[in-house]
């Protein structure tokens, strides 16, 4: 797969690069020190964080195991 360097926009190939999608490894650390000192920004969340709690909520249960064995013994 042809591609560019994301970084120098240098063409490069996924058979050749051991660094692909980059062109070399001081590119590939050039990305990684943009990501850790936060010059990238993920502008909108991947999901909406509610949605995320309706799931969490719809798969726990409405009470434990010990908690219904010990209904039945009363």
């Amino acid at each position: 797969m042809n591609w560019r360097c994301p970084i120098c926009r240098k063409p490069t190939d996924s058979q050749a690069s051991p660094d692909f999608p980059f062109c070399s490894e001081r590119c590939r650390l050039t990305d990684l020190g943009n990501w850790s000192s936060e010059k990238y920004k993920i502008s909108e969340p991947v999901f909406d964080e509610s949605e995320l709690d309706d799931a969490l909520r719809d798969q726990q249960p409405p009470y434990s195991r010990r908690q219904d064995a010990d209904e039945h013994k009363n």
